[in-house]
């Protein structure tokens, strides 16, 4: 598949990227960063005191968009094929499907984070699992 018919992954890879670089800057930014973009007060408290464990979460969790990535980028054919590529392809869109669906339940599993940040995050997530779904349905046969 090239570039030019695999849009959709290239989308989705770029997401996922932004994403990624998104936690980074969290980590750069600080306190105040993590209580910006939602992660809560104790996380944000966490930071503040010099604790590892937001920095270590965090950018656990941009390894995890980044790899992402890579596999939107293997499945749009600018990187070369990587394991299992339709089966993780497949997760990867259904994690992030069913985080954006997964309002309410987040809300209640996960309270101290604001009704604000559960909308956008929602949403966003779901629109990066629509892409992804794009993105799969697009490039199936050459995964």
């Amino acid at each position: 598949m090239t570039e030019t018919s695999a849009h959709f992954l290239l989308a989705a890879a770029g997401l996922s990227a932004a994403a990624a670089l998104l936690h980074i800057a969290c980590i750069a930014g600080g306190p105040d960063w993590y209580r910006a973009l939602g992660a809560g007060e104790p996380m944000a408290r966490m930071a503040a005191s010099g604790s590892w464990y937001p920095a270590i979460v965090t950018a656990a969790i941009s390894a995890v968009l980044l790899v992402w990535a890579a596999y939107a980028l293997a499945g749009a054919g600018v990187l070369p094929r990587l394991p299992w590529m339709r089966v993780i392809l497949c997760a990867i869109t259904t994690v992030y499907v069913v985080r954006g669906l997964a309002f309410v339940p987040m809300l209640i599993l996960m309270p101290g984070r604001s009704l604000v940040f559960w909308g956008w995050s929602s949403a966003i997530c779901l629109g990066i699992g629509i892409v992804h779904v794009l993105g799969l349905r697009q490039a199936w046969a050459s995964l």
